[in-house]
C-alpha cells in the first residue's frame, strides 16, 4: 500500500505548527481509517484474531526497534531506547503460542524495510509511540474478552512506569523542540505516512487469510 502525500500537501500555515501537530492533522484521516478497518475485524473477539493483532504488531515493532537505540535519535528523545516494545511483543507471541514459522514470516517482512533517514524516522517514532498512548483502550478490552494482562499476552500494550500522558507529553515535548527546517519537518510527515500505510499493509496481510 502506498504512502500518502501529506507532505506534499503541507499549507504554508502550517509552518508554525508545532511539529507533533503538524503530524497529527497531517495523518488525521489515515489514522482514523486505519483505526476503523482495525475495529472492523475485531481483533479482541477471540484468540485467533489476537493472534493477527499480535502479529502485525510484531512487525510493527521489529521494523521501529532500530530507531530506538540510533544514537541521533537518541541524542533527539530522551530515553528513547526503553520505548523499544519489541522483546515485549515477541513474548506475547511466545504466551500465545504462534508458530515459530509464523514469526520468522514476519521477521523478514518487517526486516526487508530500512528506515535510513532520521527526519522521516520522526515520523515513525511518532506513530508508533502514538499507538502506545491509545493502547490503554484495547489493553481493557484484551483484559476484558480475552484474559490477558501486561504479564500475559499484552506485555507490549503496558503503558511507561510514569504514565502514558506523561510519557507521551514528554516525546512529543522533545519533537517539538527540535530546530527543523520545512524539508525536514515534510520528511517527518512523509515518515508517519508511511508508517500508517506500512500497518494497513500488514493487517491486510495477516488478517486477510484469517477471515476469508
Amino acid at each position: 500500500m502506498p504512502a500518502t502525500n501529506s507532505a506534499e500537501t503541507v499549507s504554508p500555515a502550517a509552518a508554525n505548527q508545532p511539529l507533533s501537530e503538524l503530524l497529527k492533522s497531517a495523518t488525521r484521516a489515515v489514522h482514523e481509517a486505519l483505526d476503523q478497518r482495525l475495529m472492523t475485524l475485531q481483533p479482541f473477539a477471540n484468540v485467533e484474531n489476537y493472534r493477527c493483532f499480535l502479529r502485525m504488531q510484531a512487525r510493527l515493532q521489529c521494523v521501529t526497534s532500530p530507531l530506538f537505540h540510533n544514537p541521533q535519535l537518541q541524542a533527539w528523545i530522551a530515553d528513547l531506547d526503553q520505548r523499544d516494545r519489541w522483546v515485549a511483543v515477541m513474548r506475547d507471541c511466545a504466551d500465545l503460542q504462534i508458530p515459530a514459522e509464523q514469526c520468522e514470516v514476519d521477521r523478514r517482512a518487517a526486516t526487508a524495510l530500512t528506515i535510513d533517514d532520521p527526519y522521516r524516522a520522526l515520523g515513525w517514532l511518532y506513530t508508533v509511540e502514538g499507538s502506545n498512548l491509545g493502547a490503554a483502550f484495547l489493553l481493557k478490552m484484551a483484559k476484558a474478552d480475552l484474559g490477558l494482562s501486561e504479564q500475559h499476552g499484552a506485555r507490549h500494550m503496558a503503558g511507561a512506569a510514569e504514565g502514558r500522558g506523561l510519557a507521551w507529553r514528554r516525546f512529543k515535548a522533545d519533537l517539538d523542540a527540535l530546530a527543523l527546517t520545512d524539508e525536514q519537518r515534510q520528511l517527518a510527515v512523509t515518515g508517519a505516512d508511511e508508517a500508517f500505510a506500512y500497518v494497513q499493509a500488514c493487517v491486510d496481510e495477516v488478517f486477510e487469510p484469517a477471515t476469508a
